[in-house]
């Protein structure tokens, strides 16, 4: 038995499968709601039921609170809906626009710019036209059926030839792809891979000022968005805070030195919460956000794409909404959540 999910106040209508989730069934239909994770881990669909019943799958209670729950939010990536349904949420133009494919890719090239991060090229197959936003991410489809998320690092003009996507990954010890990433694949290795999704890209409507903010590989969709911005010849005054360990784990920092260099409105903002003695670093310390705050204590007018560790994503809402009058509706973030926050 299907269900109606009509999208309130865009008026977008959609069915939904007997348990499917409401954000799958909106990805099939090309009806852009906002997500990240698709896991219940970071919040970005938290959306508001106004009429109907959903039964919701597995999630972290910190990401929807029972308090919340009772409040009528739910996560469209895990609620299944149990009759027709009216959901408030905030259209996300583009989401939906270019097609979910499943594709193979080939390793065109690899290299370690720093010890625990491989920058990869993936070759896409000449007989399939993939098409993304700069900011949203791929699936790899694992032999057993698990999936692995990363954004793609270079935006859609920046494919070269033949035509790749870029992806930055960093090493977890003992997980199940970036073992393989670091220990066992090669160039010509074939991948399987699923997207684009997600909903972290560019609101080219807008003519704010823009805080773009990343901490660790959390940089790669960042700087597709940052190659976007420059491909339109964006005029927009925007800062970009990256955030890291030490001075090591800056592993582009050239690549955004030469980019603010090479556009008048770009800024580029280091920062090191644990510089080490050998560094000799004379820059900015300390959490990433908090460095924005310093800078920006006023964000009433401006609009943030926050990407790396939930930590700092979530401490960059709550303290940019409280502190410093950003719009809730004008934080825009990418969770970067592992296999291990999904299960903590």
């Amino acid at each position: 038995m299907n269900f109606q999910v009509t999208v309130q106040p865009s008026g977008r209508v959609f069915s939904v499968e007997r348990d499917e989730t409401m954000l799958s069934a909106a990805i099939r239909a090309g009806v852009g709601l906002p997500y990240g994770c698709k896991d219940g881990a970071c919040g970005s669909c938290k959306s508001r039921l106004l009429e109907g019943r959903v039964i919701h799958g597995a999630h972290q209670p910190k990401t929807l609170t029972p308090e919340e729950e009772a409040a009528g939010m739910v996560l469209t990536c895990c609620a299944t809906p149990q009759t027709d349904c009216t959901l408030e949420a905030r259209a996300v133009p583009g989401a939906g626009e270019f097609p979910v494919l499943k594709l193979p890719s080939r390793v065109l090239s690899m290299s370690q710019p720093s010890g625990d991060v491989a920058v990869i090229r993936l070759q896409l197959p000449a007989t399939q036209n993939f098409q993304f936003h700069a900011g949203q991410y791929v699936e790899f489809i694992l032999r057993d059926g698990a999936r692995r998320s990363y954004s793609m690092a270079n935006a859609p003009h920046n494919l070269g030839t033949p035509a790749a996507v870029e992806l930055h990954i960093r090493h977890m010890p003992g997980g199940k792809f970036t073992d393989h990433v670091f220990s066992g694949m090669k160039e010509k290795d074939i991948l399987r891979m699923e997207g684009p999704f997600g909903s972290f890209f560019l609101r080219e409507d807008s003519d704010k000022p823009i805080v773009l903010l990343a901490s660790g590989t959390g940089f790669a969709p960042i700087k597709a968005i940052i190659e976007r911005m420059q491909h339109l010849g964006t005029t927009r005054p925007a800062v970009l805070y990256w955030g890291c360990r030490s001075k090591a784990d800056l592993y582009m920092h050239d690549w955004a030195v030469q980019a603010a260099a090479q556009m008048p409105n770009l800024t580029y903002v280091p920062v090191l919460s644990e510089p080490k003695a050998e560094d000799g670093w004379t820059g900015r310390c300390g959490f990433v956000h908090q460095a924005v705050l310093a800078d920006l204590p006023d964000l009433s007018s401006h609009q943030v794409y926050a990407c790396g560790a939930p930590i700092m994503v979530d401490s960059a809402r709550a303290d940019f909404t409280a502190k410093a009058g950003l719009p809730a509706e004008e934080f825009y973030a990418d969770s970067f959540t592992s296999e291990a926050d999904k299960q903590s």
